[in-house]
């Protein structure tokens, strides 16, 4: 009989769960990084035409679609968004009673 493997549950946050520094901030990153990507394909866009759209060299569309982040802010990502024709809502709530502390979120 197969003898089971230990697991263990993640947190929701796989940048949390590897000890990444400021993981709400980089899985938002993650995130919008994915929904630019997939403008870019949705639209037909080639590396050079969504650099050119969004003023940057065609290496900096590489490396997003690759999720190398780490010369993208948080506003870089939301303009390029917005220059993909994208609407950015930004909605602030106050944080509900609970234990865990207050988020970051795409949805």
């Amino acid at each position: 009989m197969p003898t089971k493997k230990p697991y263990v549950l993640g947190s929701g946050n796989v940048f949390a769960d590897l000890g990444v520094a400021r993981p709400e901030e980089a899985l938002v990153k993650a995130e919008l990084a994915h929904r630019i990507s997939q403008t870019i394909e949705r639209r037909g866009l080639t590396q050079a035409k969504a650099a050119k759209l969004l003023e940057i060299d065609q290496p900096k569309i590489s490396a997003l679609k690759r999720g190398r982040l780490a010369g993208f802010s948080l506003d870089r990502l939301v303009r390029f968004l917005v220059l993909l024709g994208n609407d950015v809502e930004i909605v602030v709530k106050a944080r509900r009673r609970s234990p865990r502390s207050a988020r970051v979120m795409v949805a």
